[in-house]
């Protein structure tokens, strides 16, 4: 009956030649609907269906048999009967050589000699040539190289590759003169896989081969019944027993030192496997060695895990050799990190990485915390080095200072020593002078830095340079991952590393107290308080000028506020903000002590030059530089008072300060009078400039110029008088408005102490002056007024005019306007009514004192009283009035003729003096002009 199914077609087959054994896939259609319906596969002729997988109705995947040449693939289903093939499969043998496994019968006649029954080794096999090992075709038209030529070249070797002296070049030039590179290439590829198919072992021989390997079996069972069924005494199995063993005996003798060759290649090849399987572990110490070299030392780490995760608890004696000396090089490696550690020029980074490598190396001990211990003690140490260098440098300059007093002293010489640790600070500074000859030395000393301010820049840049780090660090401490191996945060150490954070601020903070404010260090013992240095003491002057203050405020307040932003609310923080507070006030009080002691000298600089101005009047340089110290200290302090950061507190948030602070500022106001005083009453003695000038007369005469010399005591008296009037009204509220702008408080009672001192001071000034322009006048009235025996009662002439000693008392009143208008026009009225009360009131007390008028004496008073009266109308005051009034009424009353006479007489007194009558107009009131005749000159 024909097949219900349409029968197999192989169409395509893959690889399509090899050896017995290849592994081949059959495509095609009709392979069935499962494996069942595959019922047989013939490969050239040989039946392997044994060795056939089905995949699917098109694919099939089996290994060929021993059929050799060119074969069709013929597969049998069960419903389609005996298939067809449109490609073929080539099987070829392969040559095997006498060590080599094989499962298919070898012919032995072309490579085997027939002596081999004798037991002798064969010293020359005349095989036919061996398959090629590079697989390539050697096609070309260069000849090939005969023996000889290959002797020559290659003596004392061979090309065969059974013999130990095989050599590759010699083979090469041999079968492949013509390959090119590539080729080659190729060849040592295919070489490559045709080893890794040896190397799969016996399991894939059998695996490949099983078909055969079953059939021999099955050849061998066969063999072995029929022998049993002929030999019926048994004496034949026993000498093929005897010939076998025999023919072992043989071919171990022919092949004994083959095999022992193929033992020791076996050896060295497993050795060779093991070292290459291991070779993690027997490459790791120069592996180690290396990247210890380049740096590289998480992949130290990770090798040193990898290798003790592995083989740290391996019994293997090779092993553990190599494990002992990687363990021998990583405590090397921990070592020296833990020598690197200890280093201080570490930056923090560094340190982090240090420490995990530590730890990841189990480092016995705590390397974080003795990191911490370290860093503490070298950042203690440099604020010792820079305590102990400056107050040495101090000394030098100290020194030097005394030694330019004293020009008998020796030379001095700068200091220049090297810091003690130069390359951690890098705070170490050279003398700035010593290029200048000892004399500009010792006149430039005194203008160099002081060393106080180098000091708090150089402790300061320390804190800020390696502070930060060393408190990152000590917070990293505490904050580390838990996926760090072998972690253990000790929290116990919490309260230690706060006091030793507090122990380093808090002495920094003493060294500076000890430089700037030794006094907030008294209250310690004398021995503590030496540690934190001892600076010396000037014999001119004990601190630093007021002006290098706000620097040093300055670099104290940044410190502080960069470090307080590490840890706000610490205790070692509020230290440094009780330096940065107490140094602001310092410097407060400071500045202005200096600019009250810079006030108080200004008598010194008083050079008695009068500038006038429309609006100020008259007044010396004196009130402009008393103004100039004062705001040149508040500008000073404009930083340390006004500008408060936001963790700072106000510099006048305590009552003490701020009353301190209020006390100097009222001390400062009123320091200038006490300057002006001095002035006046007891002036410096002033250093006369001589000038030598030529004047030719004939000859060259050296005549000597001296300058202006001190004024006179009334002439000072009303410069000063206008100089307090000035600093009273214009620079005390100037000053008082820049203060209270920059925020200092209480302002109004300095304002109001200030105006009472001023005020007391232009008092004394005004009553002096009075008093020293008065007194002359006033001694000389009643000797003038009697001169030539005058009498009232006894006056017998006509009245001629006013006498003389009144036109004396004008000229004097006119030079005392003169004075005063020249320095300041405010004070004229002031001076003249009050001189002129002196001068009306001692004139009334004259006329008061006379008993008896005669008819002349009469005239004459009224005369002399009416042309002073009219004279000094415009500083009259009611005492004034009061004063004519009561000289009037001692006068008797004049007759017509006389009271015509007095007006004439003083019409003709107002005509001749009219020019020196002037003075005593007011500006609103026009003066005529007329020509002066030769008797109106004449006073």
């Amino acid at each position: 009956m024909a097949p219900r199914y349409p029968p197999p077609l192989v169409t395509g087959v893959s690889p399509k030649e090899g050896p017995p054994g290849t592994r081949i896939t059959i495509r095609g259609e009709n392979f069935g609907n499962d494996p069942r319906d595959l019922i047989g596969l013939k490969i050239c002729g040989m039946d392997c269906l044994l060795s056939a997988e089905w995949k699917s109705s098109a694919k099939i995947i089996a290994r060929t048999g021993p059929g050799k040449g060119m074969g069709d693939i013929i597969p049998i289903t069960r419903y389609g009967g005996v298939g067809s093939c449109t490609v073929g499969f080539r099987g070829y043998f392969l040559q095997i050589g006498p060590l080599q496994e094989s499962a298919v019968w070898i012919d032995e006649s072309q490579t085997v000699q027939s002596n081999l029954d004798r037991g002798r080794s064969a010293t020359t096999i005349a095989a036919k040539e061996e398959e090629d090992p590079l697989g390539i075709l050697d096609e070309g038209d260069k000849p090939r190289l005969g023996e000889d030529q290959l002797l020559e070249m290659f003596p004392e070797a061979s090309g065969n590759l059974s013999l130990e002296n095989f050599s590759p070049g010699w083979y090469l030039l041999e079968h492949h003169r013509n390959a090119s590179f590539s080729d080659l290439k190729a060849g040592l590829s295919y070489m490559k896989r045709k080893a890794s198919t040896r190397s799969e072992g016996p399991i894939t021989f059998v695996r490949s081969n099983l078909t055969t390997i079953l059939d021999c079996l099955d050849s061998l069972t066969a063999m072995y019944e029929k022998y049993n069924e002929e030999d019926l005494r048994g004496d034949c199995m026993n000498s093929y027993a005897v010939l076998l063993m025999q023919a072992k005996s043989c071919a171990d003798g022919l092949f004994q030192e083959v095999l022992g060759r193929k033992d020791k290649a076996d050896s060295t090849r497993n050795a060779l496997s093991v070292i290459q399987k291991f070779r993690f572990l027997f490459h790791l110490p120069l592996n180690i060695q290396r990247n210890i070299q380049k740096g590289d030392y998480n992949m130290v780490i990770n090798d040193y895990e990898k290798a003790k995760s592995l083989f740290a608890d391996t019994e293997i004696k090779v092993f553990r050799k190599v494990y002992r000396e990687v363990e021998r090089r990583i405590g090397g490696f921990r070592n020296m990190l833990h020598k690197r550690l200890k280093d201080t020029h570490n930056t923090l980074d560094e340190q982090k990485k240090l420490i995990r490598y530590l730890v990841s190396l189990e480092y016995k001990g705590d390397p974080a915390w003795e990191c911490l211990d370290n860093q503490q003690n070298w950042l203690i140490e440099l604020l010792d080095d820079c305590k102990d260098d400056h107050i040495e440098e101090e000394k030098n300059s100290v020194q030097a200072e005394n030694h330019a007093v004293s020009p008998g002293g020796p030379q001095w010489k700068p200091l220049s020593k090297v810091n003690k640790s130069p390359s951690r600070t890098g705070i170490t500074r050279e003398s700035s002078f010593s290029s200048l000859s000892s004399s500009d030395q010792q006149a430039a000393w005194k203008f160099r830095t002081p060393q106080k301010v180098l000091f708090i820049e150089d402790i300061t840049d320390i804190m800020l340079q390696h502070f930060p780090d060393y408190w990152r660090l000590g917070q990293s401490y505490f904050t580390r991952e838990k996926s760090e191996k072998g972690v253990k945060i000790d929290t116990s150490k919490h309260g230690k590393m706060k006091q030793m954070m507090t122990e380093v601020v808090s002495l920094f903070s003493n060294y500076v107290r000890a430089a700037f404010l030794p006094e907030s260090l008294e209250g310690m013992p004398e021995a503590e308080r030496e540690k934190f240095g001892v600076w010396p003491k000037s014999g001119k002057q004990d601190n630093i000028p007021g002006n290098w203050l706000p620097i040093c405020v300055r670099n104290i307040r940044n410190c502080a506020n960069y470090l307080s932003g590490l840890d706000g609310h610490g205790d070692s923080m509020i230290v440094l903000k009780d330096l940065a507070f107490d140094m602001r006030t310092n410097c407060m009080f400071t500045l202005l002590k200096q600019a009250i002691s810079d006030v108080k000298c200004l008598h010194t600089k008083e050079t008695w030059v009068v500038e006038t101005d429309d609006q100020c009047g008259g007044t010396t340089q004196l009130p402009a530089l008393f103004e100039n110290i004062v705001n040149e200290a508040i500008q000073h302090l404009h930083e340390v008072v006004v500008m408060n950061k936001p963790s700072e507190p106000e510099i006048f948030s305590q009552r003490p300060i701020q009353k301190e602070a209020t006390m100097l500022c009222s001390q400062l106001l009123q320091a200038f009078s006490i300057c002006m005083e001095q002035l006046v009453f007891s002036p410096p003695l002033q250093k006369k400039e001589t000038k030598q000038v030529k004047i030719v007369i004939g000859q060259e005469v050296e005549v000597e110029q001296h300058g202006d010399p001190i004024p006179s005591l009334d002439k000072r008296l009303i410069i000063m008088l206008s100089n307090c009037r000035h600093t009273l009204e214009v620079v005390v509220p100037r000053i008082i408005e820049n203060l209270t702008k920059h925020g200092y408080v209480e302002m109004e009672k300095a304002l109001k102490a200030a105006q009472d001192t001023y005020g007391a001071l232009d008092q004394r000034l005004f009553s002096s002056y009075i008093e020293q322009k008065s007194d002359p006048i006033l001694g000389a009235m009643e000797p003038n007024l009697y001169r030539g025996g005058f009498s009232w009662r006894g006056w017998q002439g006509q009245a001629q005019g006013v006498r003389n000693y009144l036109k004396e008392i004008i000229m004097s009143l006119i030079e005392v306007h003169s004075e005063v208008f020249s320095i300041s026009p405010k004070f004229v009225m002031r001076v003249m009514q009050k001189i002129t009360e002196a001068v009306c009131e001692e004139l009334c007390r004259l006329i008061q004192c006379v008993t008896e008028f005669n008819a002349g004496g009469a005239i004459q008073a009224r005369l002399e009283l009416e042309a002073l009266h009219s004279t000094v109308r415009i500083y009259s005051t009611n005492h004034v009035e009061a004063c004519f009034k009561e000289a009037f009424d001692v006068i008797p009353e004049l007759s017509e003729e006389g009271k015509l006479m007095v007006a004439g007489l003083l019409e003709q007194f107002k005509a001749r003096m009219r020019i020196q009558l002037w003075c005593f107009q007011s500006e609103d009131e026009p003066v005529p002009l007329k020509m002066m005749t030769h008797a109106d000159s004449s006073c």
